[in-house]
C-alpha cells in the first residue's frame, strides 16, 4: 500500500513538473517580442541572406509564418545561422526557439535528442551530383568513387547503406559544409558529392556553370525536411505545427496572398474557419481569429512560398513532385482546421 502511495506521489510530482514547464518557450517568445530561428547559414532557395542582410527561402518563410501567427507581423524574427554540427545543440540549449533548417525528421532525433519534428515542409530524397563530363548515367556505375559527404548527418549512414546494398566500394571524403563539399568536388578531390537532392539543386544553381552538372536518378533515402522544436512545450509545438498546416491548407482551398480579402466573402465553411470569419480557431493557441489570415497575407500559402523560392520560376527550377498537393499527385496534405 505504501509503495502504491509513493508511486502515486512520484507520478503526481512528475506531472506537476511537466505542467510547470508547459508554455515556457511560447511565453518567452511573446515576452521577447520576436522568434529566434535557427537557419542554414547559406542554402539558396531554402535560407540565405542577401547583400542587405535580408533572409529569404522556403525555410525562412516557415520562420516568418510563425512570427506572423504569434505577433501578426512576419518581420518579427531573428535569424541564427547554424552549421549541421551546431543545429541540435543550439535548439537543445534554448539559443533558438525553432529550427527551420532543412533538417530530416527521424526516429532517433525524436527519441534521443529531446527534440521533436513539427511537420514536413519539403519531402526530399538523398542523391548524388556528378559532372556531365564523367559520362555516368546511374549511381550503380560509381564503384570505387570518392564521394564528398557532410559529417554528422544522416547522409553518411544512407550513403554507406546504399553502396553496401549494391555491393559497391566507395571512398568517403568528409566535409563540414555543403559549400566546402562543392568546392572540393569542383577541384577534383572527389568524383561525386552527395546530399539531399534539394541541396544539390541549390549548389548546382549557384555554380558559374550549372549546366555542367547532373543529379543522378537514384534515391538513396527518404528525407522529410521540416521544423523542429524542443520537447516539453506542447503549446509552442502546436504553434509551429499549425503555422505550417495553415499554409498547406490555404493552398488546397485556393486562398493566396492576392485573393485573400476577396476570399473573406466565400460561403465555403472551411475557408470561413481558416480566415476567422466564423468560429475562433486561434483561441486554443492563445491567438486571435486572424492568425491564419496574417500568415497568408504576409507570407503566402505553401505553393506561393515554394514557387518563389525553389520552384520552376526560381533559379533552382525544382518541380513540385511529392511536394504537390495531395489532390494533384503529391503528398502535401494539411490537417484540417476545424
Amino acid at each position: 500500500m505504501k509503495l502504491m502511495k509513493l508511486a502515486a506521489v512520484s507520478a503526481a510530482l512528475m506531472f506537476a513538473g511537466a505542467t510547470a514547464q508547459a508554455g515556457e518557450t511560447y511565453n518567452a517568445v511573446k515576452a521577447r517580442g520576436f522568434v529566434q530561428c535557427g537557419l542554414n547559414a547559406g542554402l539558396p532557395g531554402f535560407s540565405q541572406a542577401d547583400s542587405k542582410g535580408v533572409w529569404q527561402g522556403i525555410d525562412v518563410d516557415m520562420c516568418r509564418a510563425v512570427a506572423a501567427m504569434v505577433f501578426g507581423d512576419a518581420s518579427k524574427f531573428k535569424a541564427t545561422p547554424l552549421t549541421t554540427q551546431q543545429r541540435f545543440t543550439a535548439l537543445q540549449s534554448g539559443e533558438v526557439d525553432v529550427l527551420t533548417r532543412n533538417t530530416t525528421a527521424t526516429m532517433t532525433r525524436d527519441t534521443t535528442l529531446g527534440l521533436m519534428s513539427a511537420g514536413v515542409n519539403y519531402y526530399d530524397s538523398q542523391g548524388v551530383l556528378v559532372k556531365k563530363s564523367l559520362g555516368v548515367k546511374s549511381a550503380t556505375e560509381l564503384g570505387g568513387a570518392a564521394v564528398c559527404v557532410l559529417q554528422g548527418t544522416t547522409t553518411e549512414l544512407n550513403l554507406a547503406d546504399w553502396f553496401r546494398a549494391h555491393k559497391l566500394d566507395f571512398k568517403p571524403v568528409v566535409i563540414n559544409t555543403s559549400e566546402e563539399g562543392f568546392r572540393t568536388f569542383e577541384s577534383g578531390r572527389c568524383d561525386v558529392v552527395t546530399s539531399d537532392k534539394s541541396q544539390l539543386g541549390s549548389l548546382r544553381a549557384s555554380s558559374a556553370t550549372p549546366d555542367d552538372y547532373i543529379i543522378l536518378p537514384e534515391d538513396f533515402s527518404k528525407e522529410p525536411l521540416g521544423p523542429m522544436v524542443r520537447q516539453g512545450d506542447d503549446e509552442w509545438f502546436m504553434v509551429v505545427r499549425w503555422a505550417l498546416n495553415a499554409m498547406v491548407e490555404a493552398e488546397e482551398y485556393g486562398i493566396d496572398s492576392k485573393n485573400l480579402d476577396e476570399m473573406l466573402k466565400s460561403p465555403n465553411p472551411n475557408i470561413q474557419r481558416i480566415l476567422g470569419v466564423t468560429g475562433d480557431m486561434g483561441k486554443g493557441l492563445g491567438l486571435d481569429k486572424k492568425w491564419a489570415y496574417n500568415i497568408i497575407k504576409q507570407v503566402g500559402n505553401y505553393g506561393e512560398s515554394f514557387e518563389r523560392n525553389i520552384g520552376t520560376g526560381s533559379p533552382l527550377k525544382l518541380e513540385r513532385g511529392l511536394n504537390a498537393q495531395w489532390t494533384k499527385g503529391g503528398v502535401m496534405y494539411a490537417w484540417p482546421i476545424r
